[in-house]
């Protein structure tokens, strides 16, 4: 079948008398769309040469034998619709689309244009221009000195050395976010890896500065503040686009070598502690008590004084009373105290009077003795009665022997004699 055939191109006269009311067949469009490339590839009069057989392809007037004649005119129309329909495309892919969370950076032949906000966006196609998409609010990672969990350690990051010449094993991870997208997606070749260089470097620093103690115990929320601090420092220098939020420490300890020692010398210093607090508590027990019988000892001893001082200031006031008198009437007064004194000192003594002229056997009879056995037997009846079980008599009531003196003859006169005295002294 030829292009010209009537398959191919326009159907005749006498096929046009069908039924034109009903959407076009399949058959027809993909004849009709036969038919337009037929036009464009084939010669110009080809519906001409079809009515003509003379002049057909094949018939002897045809100077081509059988190949068809081509010409510029005969592609203008299909060039400018598929050119259109490029242009179209080509245009078209110059939209994308930016999230909420996310900047786009438009490139102009690679080099940076602009920023654009969230939303549907147009540039120029490539190649004259591209864009690039940051996410600015995805938190993004990165851990120093262990990967995914703590015990896949990574010595080579992990160990440190510190101030006081002790090894340490640290393991933290950084935080960042991405604050201005064109600095981090054209001033550092690998920003991530720079985030990675620079939490080491300022670790590395920060516990170099730092005794062995303070890093395991003391100071791990002072040094992940300083390391976060040195970080941001760092990468600001650098330009990098990038924001820290957190750094965070996950472990800091004593190499595995060594740590059993470690926990050795750990057990010993709480151990320390331990005795520290119970000395301590022992003191805060002891010294108030001990200064509480201090103050009492001290009040004490000042009523000791008061009264020592009290009994001499009274007993020097009675001297100079008794001297007063004492130069009014010496020997009265001298007498006087001289029986007052032996009034005083046999008052506490047992006394036994006898007859120095009797003779025969002397009875001694401890009267002082028996008065207070006396005194200590003997109760009251309603005591007794109150004490006493029922049904049961009272005891009876030893009463005492009474005293019986025995005044000596001569007595009498020795006492006459010693008034009669007194009387010529005076």
């Amino acid at each position: 079948m030829s292009l010209n055939d009537h398959g191919w191109g326009n159907k005749p006269e006498s096929g046009k008398g069908g039924d034109k009311q009903g959407p076009p067949d399949l058959e027809d469009l993909w004849r009709d769309i036969n038919r337009r490339l037929s036009g464009v590839f084939g010669n110009k009069n080809s519906a001409q040469r079809g009515q003509n057989g003379s002049n057909g392809p094949n018939g002897p007037g045809s100077g081509n034998s059988g190949v068809p004649s081509f010409s510029p005119k005969q592609f203008g129309g299909g060039l400018g619709i598929i050119a259109a329909l490029v242009a179209v495309v080509w245009l078209g892919s110059g939209f994308y689309t930016v999230d909420a969370s996310q900047r786009g950076v438009v490139l102009q032949f690679g080099a940076f244009k602009e920023t654009t906000e969230p939303g549907l966006r147009w540039r120029l196609p490539w190649p004259i221009e591209s864009h690039e998409v940051v996410n600015l609010t995805g938190v993004r990672t990165v851990e120093i000195g262990y990967r995914g969990t703590e015990k896949n350690k990574v010595p080579q990051e992990a160990l440190m050395l510190t101030d006081d010449e002790n090894i340490v094993s640290v393991q933290f991870a950084v935080q960042y976010l991405l604050k201005d997208p064109k600095a981090y997606l054209f001033k550092n070749r690998n920003p991530d890896d720079a985030v990675t260089q620079a939490a080491e470097t300022a670790i590395r620093e920060i516990v170099g500065k730092s005794k062995m103690d303070f890093v395991l115990y003391e100071g791990r929320d002072q040094i992940a503040a300083n390391t976060q601090k040195l970080i941001q420092e760092i990468l600001d220098r650098y330009e990098t686009g990038i924001q820290i939020r957190s750094v965070s420490m996950q472990g800091t300890q004593p190499p595995e070598q060594v740590q059993a020692a470690f926990d050795d010398a750990v057990k010993a210093g709480q151990d320390r502690e331990r005795a520290k607090n119970e000395g301590q508590a022992y003191a805060n027990d002891v010294i108030p008590r001990a200064r509480g019988t201090a103050s009492r000892l001290t009040e004490e001893s000042n009523g000791y004084k008061q009264r020592i001082i009290a009994t001499a200031e009274g007993d020097a006031s009675r001297f100079k009373q008794i001297l007063v008198e004492y130069k009014k009437a010496p020997e009265v007064t001298r007498s006087r105290m001289y029986l007052d004194t032996v009034q005083q000192v046999y008052a506490n003594t047992s006394k036994v009077m006898i007859d120095a002229k009797g003779s025969g056997n002397l009875l001694y009879l401890p009267l002082d003795k028996l008065m207070q056995a006396a005194a200590g037997v003997a109760v009251t009846p309603t005591e007794e009665a109150a004490s006493a079980p029922r049904g049961v008599p009272p005891a009876p009531t030893i009463a005492a022997p009474p005293q019986l003196e025995r005044t000596a003859p001569g007595d009498g006169r020795s006492r006459e004699t010693m008034r009669s005295r007194e009387r010529g002294e005076r």
